[in-house]
């Protein structure tokens, strides 16, 4: 819970990096919370239409929406990636498999462009 928290709390920062972990683990909750969202829409009954979902589901949608972009491209900056690649999942099939590659490749080692590697200074938070 302490990633997806931090991920909020980064609500637009597209700057610096992001370790595999936060990423995945604010993807997990972001699921959770979205089938919660779902469930209620069922329960009380705000589903448009056939759809399963509705009101409750759209609202936290739009809220994590710029979370997650920002999330997203701090991972790609953690592979050395630019965070325009993000647009590589429109290409079909292919697209969407090579963006999953790079957001589950470990992070590269060291400083980069983007910032100094987060999974190291954790490393070194521990040891204090």
């Amino acid at each position: 819970m302490e990633w997806f928290l931090k991920a909020m709390k980064q609500y637009a920062d597209f700057n610096g990096r992001a370790r595999r972990k936060e990423y995945w683990m604010f993807t997990l909750f972001n699921l959770i919370f979205g089938i919660a969202a779902a469930l209620i829409d069922n329960v009380l009954g705000t589903t448009t239409g056939v759809l399963p979902y509705g009101a409750f589901y759209l609202i936290f949608s739009l809220v994590v929406l710029i979370p997650g972009l920002a999330v997203s491209v701090r991972r790609l900056h953690d592979v050395d990636k630019s965070g325009w690649m993000l647009l590589i999942a429109l290409i079909p099939l292919i697209g969407a498999i090579w963006l999953f590659v790079l957001l589950v490749t470990d992070s590269k080692p060291g400083e980069n462009e983007y910032g100094p590697n987060p999974k190291e200074a954790a490393l070194v938070e521990e040891v204090r």
